[in-house]
């Protein structure tokens, strides 16, 4: 019988593990080998697996009803989701729009902005400003908003490329820069490149709080979100917080903007840990004042089939459940610091380790050819595809990104459940150093 092939796997690549199951932190691949998930899959897995209270609840959900579409019918389920985000969120933020994934939430705050912007009498606000390197998703319009090139590839002429800022990034400031004057200067060149567009025709400025995976853990100093809230008051420009992976209480409060209570975003994004891995879910948090504008000319001009789904919206609230019950905000903010910790003794033997960073359990773990160099490994090394590999024989599943062709480093995401304890820390660094020191010896 013919086979069906798809498309994930990375042409000429070996055939990932199949997986069998997982239960907590640990997964099992179909021929029995276990394995710690160190990065919570592609970090949406905050609860860990098979959570009796959300597997009970997504059946009984399913048994009431599985799918209503969103234009035509509320369910209970997304009304209580929305009143727990806006509880939870605390920032005034009492209306919610649900979408299928993070992509998705991005591309709804984007539009939402501009709806705005429209409803209100500034039509001339279009562009979108956002930082170099980052990512905001994969449909067409957030690749214009991504800042990585390589993203574009084939589809560059199928969408608009927004202005772009430099992020700053604490372990590569510019040469002669400390990581404070750096993030000082690229505020400045933000302020710049506001002017230089036209304050009256940027929309929005949309930044990744803590970053993901394109910049593994980085964020900047408080002053520079302070300052970036007062930029944007200035001249009117929205500010999106893009927390599809630092949200949802990943880097030990709820929302990553709560780190710096004076930079309230305009509207933020959420997915993944939202609903655990468990259902396909996504959000934008925005207030009622933004919102009666819109509704006022008619309603939001956006949605998908499975916006506001009673089954992902059920389980997201089973998951938030599970996050309060089990204190797990302050577990990833304890837990974070503990395998912070670790790691940067680690590093004391292990070279090939540059830095660790991050807050709570959204860490990133940059990979070095030289310590005192901060240089990266050439591209024909394959440094991350050989660690993952070691990772992976020593039961540790890891997700990795080499950024822009290796412009600005290479890391793992070391992003476990936030469900882990002290003994699991232990197991994950032993497992770690056993994987660091099979790739240096093998280099």
């Amino acid at each position: 019988m013919h086979r069906m092939q798809h498309f994930i796997t990375p042409s000429g690549s070996s055939p990932f593990p199949q997986i069998a199951r997982g239960e907590g932190y640990y997964l099992w691949d179909k021929q029995g080998n276990r394995y710690i998930d160190g990065s919570s899959g592609a970090v949406a897995s905050n609860i860990g697996h098979a959570n009796s209270h959300v597997t009970e609840t997504i059946k009984a959900q399913a048994d009431q009803i599985a799918f209503a579409y969103g234009r035509v019918w509320e369910s209970e389920a997304n009304i209580r989701l929305a009143n727990r985000l806006g509880a939870m969120s605390d920032m005034g933020y009492d209306a919610c729009f649900f979408v299928s994934g993070g992509s998705e939430a991005m591309e709804a705050a984007v539009k939402f902005a501009r709806q705005h912007a429209v409803a209100t009498g500034e039509d001339s606000r279009w562009k979108v400003i956002s930082r170099a390197p980052s990512y905001h998703g994969s449909t067409l319009a957030m690749l214009g908003v991504t800042g990585d090139p390589e993203f574009s590839g084939p589809f560059a002429p199928m969408f608009k490329m927004m202005p772009k800022v430099r992020t700053p990034l604490p372990y590569r400031p510019l040469s002669g820069l400390t990581p404070e004057e750096d993030a000082r200067k690229a505020f400045e060149e933000l302020e710049v490149t506001v002017h230089q567009e036209g304050p009256s025709s940027v929309l929005a400025i949309v930044i990744e709080p803590v970053g993901g995976t394109a910049t593994g853990g980085a964020y900047a100093p408080d002053f520079y979100h302070t300052r970036l809230r007062q930029l944007c008051d200035e001249h009117g420009i929205l500010l999106i917080y893009d927390e599809v992976m630092s949200g949802a209480g990943r880097t030990g409060k709820f929302l990553a903007a709560h780190h710096w209570p004076d930079c309230r975003p305009d509207i933020v994004a959420l997915a993944k840990g939202l609903s655990g891995g468990y259902a396909p879910l996504g959000a934008i948090l925005v207030s009622s004042e933004m919102l009666q504008p819109i509704r006022d000319q008619g309603g939001f001009a956006h949605g998908h089939t499975y916006a506001a789904n009673p089954q992902s919206c059920a389980v997201a609230n089973a998951v938030l459940e599970e996050v309060e019950r089990l204190d797990l905000v302050q577990n990833a903010h304890v837990q974070g610091e503990r395998l912070k910790q670790a790691v940067k003794a680690l590093m004391q033997e292990r070279r090939s380790v540059g830095d660790i960073r991050g807050k709570g359990l959204l860490l990133g773990l940059e990979i070095v050819a030289d310590q005192d160099t901060k240089a990266s490994f050439p591209n024909e090394v394959n440094a991350l595809a050989k660690l993952k590999a070691h990772c992976a024989s020593n039961g540790l599943m890891m997700l990795s990104r080499r950024l822009s062709g290796g412009v600005y480093g290479e890391w793992m995401m070391l992003c476990p459940p936030l469900i882990i304890d002290e003994n699991a820390v232990g197991e994950i660094v032993d497992r770690l150093d056993q994987s660091l020191a099979a790739f240096e010896s093998q280099l």
